[in-house]
C-alpha cells in the first residue's frame, strides 16, 4: 500500500548529515513527517538537524538525531527502537548512508572493498532486519534503498562500488518477492552523477563525470516514487549514461564493449593532456 500522505508519518534516514539524506529529510519535514536523522558523523548530524528545522520552521513534524554507525548491527537496532519508542510507529526508512571510492582494481585493497560493502550494503541489510518487525506488526511501511546507475552498469575504476550497488539491486528484488502482499513497499533508487563529495574525489579526472543531478532533485523523485509505490527510480539525465543503460537492457555484451572503449579513450586523452 502506497504511502500517499507524509503528514504525521515517521521516517528514519541514514546518511542524514549531508547529501541526498539531508535533502530528503528537508523534503519530508516540509510534508509534515517526523524525522529521525542518523549518521556516523555526530557533529555533522547535529548541524543537519538544525538545518532541517530551519528549512521549514513552521512545520509540525519533530526532528530527532541519533548518531549511528550503519555497519554496527546493534547501533542500527537501537536507532529503530529509538524511533518507535519516541513516535510509536515506523513508516519509512530511507537508507542513504554510503561511500564511493574509485581506482584500478590492482590498487583497491581487500580492506577498501570490505569497508565499502559494510557501509553500502550491510548498512541497508541491518536497517531492514531492524525495522521489519515493526512494519510487519503495522502491516505497512516502506523502504527506500540508494543504489546507483553503477548498480545497473559496469563502470571502470568503480569496480568495488559497482559490486556494492549491484548487491543492493539484487537484495531489493529478492526482498520485494519475499514481502509481496505484506503491505511493505520497497523503492530502489539508481541515480547517475549527483553533486556530492564523491564526484570531487582525487582520481575522478580519468572518468567522464558530468554532474546533472542535485540532492534536492533526487529527494523530490524519492518522495514522488514512495507516494506512487514505484519499485525502480532510475535518474539518468546524462545522455551518454542513458544510451548505455538502454543498450544494457537488450545487449549487455555490447554495453560493456562500448563502455570499455569509451573509458580507454578518456584515459588516453587525459594522459595526452598531462604530457603537454
Amino acid at each position: 500500500m502506497a504511502l500517499t500522505n507524509f503528514a504525521d508519518t515517521v521516517a528514519v534516514i541514514t546518511g542524514g548529515a549531508s547529501g541526498i539524506g539531508l535533502a530528503t529529510a528537508k523534503a519530508l519535514r516540509a510534508k509534515g513527517a517526523h524525522i529521525v536523522l542518523a549518521d556516523i558523523n555526530s557533529q555533522g548530524l547535529q548541524q543537519a538537524e538544525e538545518q532541517v528545522r530551519q528549512s521549514t520552521p513552521d512545520a509540525q513534524g519533530k526532528v530527532l538525531d541519533v548518531p549511528t554507525d550503519v555497519t554496527n548491527e546493534q547501533q542500527v537496532e537501537a536507532l529503530m527502537q529509538k524511533a518507535v519508542a519516541t513516535f510509536g510507529r515506523l513508516d519509512l526508512v530511507v537508507a542513504c548512508a554510503g561511500i564511493g571510492r574509485g581506482g584500478l582494481i590492482d590498487q583497491f585493497t581487500g580492506a577498501d572493498m570490505q569497508k565499502m560493502m559494510n557501509i553500502n550494503f550491510m548498512g541497508i541489510y541491518y536497517c531492514v532486519r531492524a525495522a521489519l518487525p515493526t512494519m510487519r506488526r503495522q502491516q505497512a511501511g516502506h523502504f527506500v534503498f540508494l543504489s546507483s546507475v553503477a548498480g545497473k552498469l559496469g563502470v571502470a575504476l568503480l569496480t568495488g562500488y559497482c559490486a556494492t550497488k549491484w548487491a543492493v539491486r539484487g537484495f531489493s528484488s529478492a526482498l520485494r518477492v519475499e514481502l509481496h502482499g505484506t503491505g511493505i513497499g520497497i523503492t530502489t533508487v539508481y541515480p547517475a552523477w549527483v553533486d556530492t563529495p564523491m564526484v570531487h574525489q582525487e582520481g575522478m579526472e580519468y572518468m567522464h563525470v558530468h554532474v546533472m543531478l542535485t540532492p534536492d532533485q533526487v529527494a523530490a523523485e524519492i518522495l514522488q516514487a514512495v507516494q506512487e509505490d514505484r519499485r525502480d527510480v532510475t535518474l539518468a539525465p546524462n545522455p551518454d549514461i542513458a544510451v548505455v543503460l538502454e543498450i544494457m537492457k537488450n545487449d549487455p555484451d555490447k554495453a560493456e564493449q562500448l563502455a570499455g572503449e569509451a573509458f580507454h579513450q578518456q584515459v588516453a586523452q587525459v594522459l595526452a593532456q598531462q604530457s603537454q
